[in-house]
């Protein structure tokens, strides 16, 4: 695994997930992910661990929910219609408190729409798709080593703090190809669970109220407890007292809250002096950096800041960058998601434009440097 390697970003994911401990994975095919599902159909017989092709891709989050219950480490990976049909059942694997990992590598929507073009249009979706409120965490990488990277990052936050992990890709990302060097196994970091050690008296809910993440007992290792997607108590039996919904939900939320620190990650290039902060993520993102590089060039104080934690969005750091510029310019492709994000954390102070682009093709690096240099005039 150390040799340099011409990788594509979808085989990186599923490298990624081989190495942070993948055993289960159930999946359906779909544009633009399917290489995911069909290099762990080859690699994971080989290692004695478990592939199946569902029938849908309700029945996909199901399984790996069910997997991750047994103490496997499991991950699906999809696009477009597939993920908006996972929206239910990541809300469950949130309140049960279930580690799971989802792929999903964006493409044009609504619907079909362009099963072959990149898209960024579930930025909103992948932190506010299901109903109620519960954690989430997304993460976005902007390059084929990063989804290597980021898809261990995703196991490991799912184990650690119980949560479902979304990794958000698109069909540039995952499907162009670079030159990657990957670490040696023992280079990498492995996060797993952490388990009680007898069955005596072990209640599966029971967890400091202030974001504490209960052990995790795997069924058949002679633990029973209740599984539920009900408000429940400390056993884990359903529960509709009030005050065990509030304590139980806010519990959920602050877990992830108090670990923002440490979950965070971004990439900063030229900030210290910016007059125009480009904000962008994931394949748009690489055309922001030739642009912000062009502009320096020219003598423009540009610099970027891209997110690869998504949600929960690094707010600390990018509003120290965020608060020295006179202009933040938004590029992405939908019609307008993160940036309402940034229009929240600085909108007041600094002005924010907005860069969409929806026909399918990605930016190119003149089309936001052309925006940079309006906007420093």
């Amino acid at each position: 695994m150390t040799k340099a390697k011409l990788m594509q970003g979808n085989e990186a994911c599923t490298l990624g997930a081989l190495a942070a401990g993948l055993d289960f994975y159930a999946g359906y095919p779909i544009t633009p992910s399917t290489e995911i599902a069909e290099l762990c159909a080859e690699e994971l017989p080989k290692i004695g661990s478990k592939f199946i092709q569902m029938e849908d891709e309700i029945g996909s989050i199901a399984a790996i929910i069910g997997a991750s219950l047994t103490g496997r480490k499991a991950m699906t990976a999809t696009s477009g219609p597939g993920f908006s049909l996972m929206q239910e059942s990541i809300g469950y694997a949130g309140i049960s408190e279930v580690p799971i990992v989802i792929i999903n590598v964006q493409r044009v929507g609504p619907s079909t729409g362009q099963p072959t073009s990149p898209a960024q249009g579930e930025v909103m979706q992948s932190r506010w798709g299901t109903h109620g409120d519960h954690p989430v965490v997304v993460l976005a990488p902007g390059n084929v080593k990063e989804c290597f990277e980021l898809t261990i990052k995703a196991f490991n936050i799912a184990e650690e703090y119980r949560v479902p992990v979304i990794v958000l890709t698109d069909e540039v990302i995952g499907h162009m190809r670079e030159k990657v060097v990957l670490p040696e196994p023992s280079e990498i970091k492995i996060v797993n669970r952490k388990e009680p050690s007898s069955p005596g008296g072990y209640k599966p809910y029971e967890a400091d109220s202030d974001g504490g993440v209960p052990l995790m007992a795997r069924f058949g290792r002679g633990y029973r407890y209740h599984v539920t997607g009900l408000f429940h108590d400390e056993t884990g039996f359903p529960s509709n007292k009030s005050d065990i919904t509030d304590r139980f939900l806010r519990r959920l939320q602050r877990k992830v809250e108090k670990a923002e620190p440490a979950i965070r990650d971004y990439f900063i290039e030229s900030s210290d002096d910016c007059d125009v902060l480009v904000v962008a993520f994931g394949s748009s993102a690489m055309s922001s950096l030739s642009a912000v590089r062009q502009a320096r060039a020219k003598g423009i104080k540009a610099g970027l800041f891209r997110p690869k934690t998504i949600w929960p969005f690094p707010e600390e750091p990018f509003k120290a960058i965020a608060g020295k510029a006179k202009r933040i310019i938004v590029p992405e492709m939908n019609l307008g998601q993160l940036v309402l994000e940034i229009e929240r954390l600085a909108g007041c102070k600094v002005p924010v434009e907005r860069l969409s682009k929806v026909n399918g093709e990605l930016f190119r690096p003149e089309e936001i440097l052309s925006s940079i240099v309006g906007a420093a005039k």
